[in-house]
């Protein structure tokens, strides 16, 4: 019986806190190279405009242009850029500066973005946001594949050429049907790190997603070419001494992020720390705690890109670096080991 199929590990941040933008771009481009050092396969970013509290990026292939020059090997991932609030064609030239800067490491992740105030800053309307991104995608792709951007033959391409770059388009999802149109498109899948919105618990809501996704990227062209399923899974996942020393150091953050979930009617008042991180679908604790919690997610034996994240904590810059270099030193050598025992799902 097969095992598990491996998965490549990446981390995530939303650049969030609250010292100037300066100091936080300039400190997160030293996680990301000691993300590197430590083996990380790549490194991840989250757009958000005009949102302080959640993130301090409104442009992330621009930072990953300054992040392409402090790595060599880094995988270069947007998780997600909001496509409909975007210039597809704009994204598509920024995107191949950056691939050919890199030397063909970014990992271009687009969604179709949430906040109605966002789209209504840009002068957009919140109503046409899934036809919008259609549009968009289609205009992408083109690009990407280097076909004229005008009607009929001979128009101008995308400059520099990025074909290969549409093999790493991922897409956001959180329902079975958008995993259905993402797989018959050839794309890869992205994730969330918790299923907020659902009654069911995370993994197995978004098992849901999966297989929807992989049932119709089996019958897509870029199946028949011989491409193989991507699935990028977030998780928040926070290894410490044990699980005590873990919920001290996540606490201020978490319960910071459960009173906005609460705001906003996605969770309910009254709860304790612990069954606000289980909302969250977080991993804590020892590292082989975490590994264990780990290799009973639902997902993971489908897991091509393993994508770790610390919020909703909140732990210093010093704490990020201690607990991503226990992930990729304990915590993953011991999940990997698990998971080279687990039968893949049928």
């Amino acid at each position: 019986m097969p095992t598990s199929r491996p998965f490549r590990l990446g981390f995530f941040t939303h650049l969030p806190g609250d010292a100037h933008p300066g100091e936080i771009y300039r400190r997160t481009l030293d996680l990301f190279q000691a993300a590197e050092e430590w083996g990380y396969d790549s490194g991840w970013v989250a757009q958000h405009h005009f949102q302080p509290d959640g993130g301090r990026l409104p442009s992330p292939l621009l930072y990953l242009a300054a992040v392409a020059e402090r790595t060599s090997t880094l995988r270069l991932g947007t998780a997600v850029l909001m496509l409909g609030a975007e210039d597809p064609l704009r994204v598509a030239e920024d995107a191949s500066v950056l691939d050919a800067l890199s030397g063909g490491r970014v990992e271009l992740g687009v969604g179709t973005g949430s906040d109605d105030s966002v789209l209504a800053a840009f002068g957009l309307n919140a109503d046409d946001r899934r036809a919008r991104y259609a549009r968009h995608l289609e205009r992408l792709g083109h690009a990407l594949t280097g076909k004229s951007l005008v009607t009929g033959e001979g128009g101008p391409v995308l400059e520099p050429p990025a074909e290969a770059l549409t093999a790493r388009l991922w897409e956001s999802t959180l329902r079975p049907q958008g995993g259905q149109d993402i797989g018959s498109r050839g794309h890869g899948l992205l994730l969330a790190r918790a299923a907020f919105m659902s009654s069911d618990p995370t993994d197995v809501d978004q098992r849901r997603v999966a297989d929807a996704y992989l049932r119709a990227f089996a019958g897509s062209a870029a199946a028949a070419r011989g491409a193989a399923p991507r699935i990028g899974l977030s998780r928040t996942v926070f290894p410490a001494a044990d699980r005590r020393s873990a919920l001290a150091q996540l606490a201020d953050g978490t319960e910071k992020y459960a009173r906005g979930m609460v705001e906003r009617g996605w969770f309910p008042a009254g709860l304790g720390l612990e069954d606000y991180l289980r909302r969250a679908h977080a991993h804590y604790g020892h590292p082989e705690e975490v590994a264990a919690s780990l290799a009973a997610d639902l997902l993971l034996p489908d897991t091509t890109e393993l994508i770790v994240q610390v919020q909703p904590g909140a732990p210093s810059f010093d704490q990020i670096l201690r607990v991503l270099e226990l992930i990729a030193h304990e915590v993953v050598p011991s999940l990997r080991e698990r998971l080279s025992h687990t039968p893949v799902p049928a």
